[in-house]
């Protein structure tokens, strides 16, 4: 809205003007989306995925977990569309009741290290100095072990458990959030709304989470979409190696792991949760991709 003031035109801005404003912005956002075919075919698999796991006592054919040693290995029929395993259970079902750890073991550790991540950069870059040393040193470590080394150790120092698992995925996945806020947070600390609430008594940490951390959102957003299929594939070559979900869980890692004996006399066991954590893992990397150009297009080049 434009006024008139001693001869000289301002712009004054109302709430309902900063609506839509805020309204042909989302809308820009969601026409660039679209336009990448990638990520809407990611996303639309994710939603389907999702709504499997929240359905799966509704949309499994069978009890995943019942055995009947009369049915094992039966091949993939219109029966059993994804054949059976070596105690007989239906594994289209054990699919169907996986993805609901999968998706758990994917979103609650991502989100874990990216709170401790965010947290800890926050701090190194607002304040630098001694502290910035200190933690920087930290994450530098835990980036220069391989991930799933690192995650083995955990899991083999507290045990097997799915509990277990969330601490060793949020362990190894903070240090690079960290570093990505902390570099956005140098950037933002001497930005004149930062000076202006320093001038007027604010306190840092709320100048670090009402100021700061709102400009990282959409950096975060990328690292948390693009960290899932991560540690969807830690917690499956976990759970390949033994010490990651524990029987009769019906992780997808563990069912390959324990079809991997009978790969040539029945591949169907080991194959078909192999393609669905394949396709789960393809979908969340094309939506990230997507989100990345569309939030923030200079991480594209």
């Amino acid at each position: 809205m434009s006024a008139n003031v001693n001869g000289v035109v301002t712009e004054e801005w109302t709430d309902q003007d900063y609506e839509v404003e805020m309204g042909n912005g989302w809308k820009e956002l969601g026409l660039n989306f679209v336009q990448n075919k990638m990520a809407v075919i990611g996303g639309v698999i994710i939603i389907l995925v999702i709504a499997t796991a929240l359905f799966a006592p509704f949309i499994a054919p069978y009890d995943p977990y019942k055995v009947n040693l009369k049915l094992q290995f039966q091949e993939p029929s219109a029966q059993f569309l994804l054949g059976t395993d070596m105690y007989g259970r239906d594994v289209l079902s054990r699919i169907i009741y996986g993805s609901r750890i999968s998706l758990l073991i994917g979103l609650v550790p991502t989100l874990i290290s990216m709170v401790i991540g965010a947290i800890i950069g926050m701090i190194a870059g607002y304040y630098r100095g001694k502290i910035d040393f200190i933690l920087m040193s930290i994450s530098d470590m835990v980036l220069s072990f391989p991930s799933l080394l690192l995650a083995m150790v955990v899991m083999y120092t507290l045990g097997a458990s799915l509990i277990n698992i969330f601490i060793a995925l949020s362990v190894i996945g903070w240090a690079q959030t960290s570093r990505v806020v902390r570099a956005q947070t140098m950037s933002l600390k001497n930005k004149e709304f930062v000076e202006a609430s320093r001038a007027i008594g604010v306190r840092d940490i709320v100048i670090m989470f009402r100021h700061i951390l709102p400009n990282c959102i959409s950096q975060l957003i990328v690292l948390f979409t693009l960290n899932i299929p991560s540690s969807i594939l830690s917690e499956a070559s976990l759970s390949f190696l033994g010490i990651g979900a524990q029987p009769p869980a019906s992780s997808w890692g563990l069912m390959v792991s324990n079809g991997k004996e009978y790969l040539f006399n029945a591949p169907w066991v080991t194959i078909s949760p192999g393609i669905a954590i394949l396709i789960v893992v393809l979908a969340f990397n094309f939506f990230g991709d997507g989100l990345r150009d569309v939030l923030d297009p200079h991480l594209k080049h």
